[in-house]
């Protein structure tokens, strides 16, 4: 039923029917929903106050206003939500074992390694698996995330253990939170030469929230001035009471470079394991897990990093990790060794995707090609649509006019491109946090994985100017040349905290400057000389400071501002002109104005741009 909706523009009444539209959707999709013309809701937009395109991806809390206006109960899935619908349409269920309890065996732990930086997590991972990951480092900081199968002897038994090797600064926070979600254990290094720091606290916050066991490594105890109680009674007031006091947390004192009691750390593990946690899984089940790490190798194309956490992967299997698809063509242990099938809490380096997935994503078996087909572009076209959306600036009538009043809002664009997605995510973190206050924006309207490439210089092209960041990438050759032929900035980094810095300096000089006013002198006035063509001419005495020739000025008399925005236009001593004439010297000043007196007080002053801090 049609009905005039507002402004006199007609589209349908929905007497309160519920729609649900997914994140990032256009008018046009809602006007499919409903039968109604595009152009009309753009229309209708208009009057509500929002300038929106009909393509354009709308923000959801305008689409809710839309819905009101129209009498529709609008519902705006959540993009977990939409992936989930997405799997039940093809009969899928994630996160689930499937059969009964007959069907679960038990999987080793996984475990994730986190502490403060410069504590020894990096040299306790080498330590375990008895290979230099360090020294291919950029600053000695992790950059990548990488997962590794140990073996050790438990009570006469060999067990397996899974450790995920997390990033460890701070910058890289929403990748080290994602760790504790994937993992079962966690372990904590604490330097014992310099006990708890700030982000110790936070890897226990984010161990707590994820609601998994601690199991604490007292690190460097070969180091002059170690404390290793010290260090327990500092992380008993983090809830961390090691068992010799008393406690349920198991403290183990080792040394990552003098590889001292490394088993002892293993067996912590494996107790707190079978302890507290109990580690069951379906082996028999399509394969089910999460992706560690991705990125794009020359030669092997798209390589991910997969942890399977449920069921067997098989080389061959047709599966769908996020956005990308393929068949498995190849697979590799932490040793580069190729294996055949991996069962839960295995990783693997999976090849065969066709293209680079997100640290993070989920991935899953299906029964063919064509089914991760259709799974992986439904969600390609769902995160193009998640992307526009955030890309966007809000254009409200009411912004467009404040930004005419103020004159536009800086803004600067940024593509980011890295080597892998989990650095490119963490980047995109960090920068999104840098504050420069309202007046300067920061927008990342692409991140991706590999080579920057000629779409991305032409994307800058099309933006008007947005910065590349290559994070350990280059360009490819025809991508290089056209960026140097117009004159597209491409930023290179390889430690994250220089890119950090760098791109906060930009934002802050694009911030407009601002001044201060600094008071250069004052001068008396003690006689009055009128001079054709120019007018009153102030007889003046400098009573403090330098009168300046071409300097702003104020009149103030009687300590009231008589005339303001003046400049001293002509400045002499005697018959010659003066640049200055500094204080206990005559003049002659004029600035312009003519309604002055004896006893009033010329104020020459300048105005100074002031450093920001």
């Amino acid at each position: 039923m049609q009905a005039p909706a507002v402004g006199g523009v007609s589209a349908p009444r929905g007497n309160g029917k519920t729609i649900r539209l997914p994140q990032g959707a256009s008018l046009t999709d809602f006007a499919e929903k409903i039968g109604a013309n595009p152009a009309s809701l753009v229309a209708i937009m208009m009057h509500l106050g929002k300038m929106v395109t009909a393509t354009q991806s709308v923000d959801p809390d305008d689409l809710m206003a839309l819905g009101l206006e129209l009498d529709f109960d609008i519902q705006v899935v959540s993009p977990e939500d939409e992936d989930r619908e997405l799997l039940e349409s093809f009969d899928i269920e994630y996160g689930e074992d499937e059969g009964g309890e007959e069907n679960l065996q038990s999987r080793p732990p996984v475990v994730t390694v986190m502490g403060h930086v410069d504590h020894g997590k990096t040299k306790l991972l080498d330590a375990v698996r008895s290979a230099n990951v360090q020294a291919g480092e950029a600053g000695g900081i992790t950059q990548h995330i990488g997962a590794y199968q140990v073996e050790t002897e438990v009570d006469g038994e060999d067990r397996k253990i899974t450790f995920i090797d997390t990033p460890g600064h701070e910058a890289f926070t929403a990748m080290r939170a994602r760790g504790a979600d994937t993992t079962d254990l966690v372990v904590l290094v604490v330097a014992a030469d310099d006990g708890v720091k700030p982000q110790t606290t936070e890897a226990i916050d984010h161990a707590t929230a994820a609601g998994v066991p601690i199991v604490v490594a007292v690190n460097k105890i070969d180091v002059e001035g170690a404390d290793p109680n010290k260090v327990r009674a500092q992380l008993t007031e983090y809830g961390l009471v090691a068992e010799e006091f008393g406690g349920s947390t198991q403290f183990v004192d080792v040394s990552a470079k003098q590889r001292l009691n490394i088993d002892g750390l293993l067996e912590a593990i494996i107790l707190t394991a079978d302890a507290e946690l109990d580690l069951k899984a379906n082996p028999e089940m399509p394969a089910q897990g999460s992706a560690i790490e991705a990125h794009l190798d020359k030669g092997r194309g798209a390589v991910a990093t997969v942890l399977v956490q449920r069921g067997t992967l098989k080389v061959g299997d047709s599966i769908v990790c996020g956005v990308a698809h393929g068949r498995v063509r190849a697979m590799l242990d932490e040793n580069f060794e190729p294996v055949q099938e991996a069962g839960p809490s295995r990783p693997v380096q999976v090849l065969g995707l066709a293209a680079v997935p997100g640290a993070g994503d989920n991935f899953l078996v299906v029964e063919d090609d064509r089914v991760a087909r259709q799974i992986a572009d439904k969600r390609v076209a769902r995160k193009r649509n998640a992307e526009l959306l955030k890309s966007r600036k809000s254009s409200s009538l009411e912004e467009l006019f404040k930004d005419l009043e103020r004159g536009e809002r800086q803004e600067l664009l940024l593509i980011l491109k890295g080597d892998v997605s989990g650095s490119v995510e963490a980047l995109e973190d960090s920068l999104l946090k840098i504050d420069v206050g309202e007046e300067v924006n920061l927008r990342i309207i692409r991140r991706g994985v590999g080579a920057i490439t000629q779409d991305d210089v032409n994307l800058s092209l099309a933006s008007e100017g947005a910065v590349i960041i290559g994070f350990n990438v280059r360009p490819e050759r025809n991508a290089q040349e056209l960026a140097d032929r117009e004159g597209v900035d491409i930023r290179y980094y390889s430690i994250i905290y220089q890119a950090i810095e760098e791109i906060e300096a930009a934002l802050k000089g694009m911030l407009k400057p601002e001044f201060e006013e600094a008071q250069l002198g004052t001068a008396e006035i003690r006689e009055i000389f009128k001079v054709p063509r120019i007018g009153s001419v102030a007889g003046s005495m400098v009573t403090s400071g330098v009168i300046q020739r071409n300097a702003k000025a104020r009149l103030v008399r009687d300590g009231v501002v008589v005339a303001d925005n003046l400049t001293v236009s002509s400045l002499r001593r005697f018959k010659d002109d003066a640049t200055e004439v500094r204080e206990g010297f005559e003049c002659g000043i004029g600035v312009g104005y003519n309604d002055i007196k004896l006893g009033d007080v010329i104020e020459c002053f300048e105005m100074r741009e002031k450093p920001r801090d």
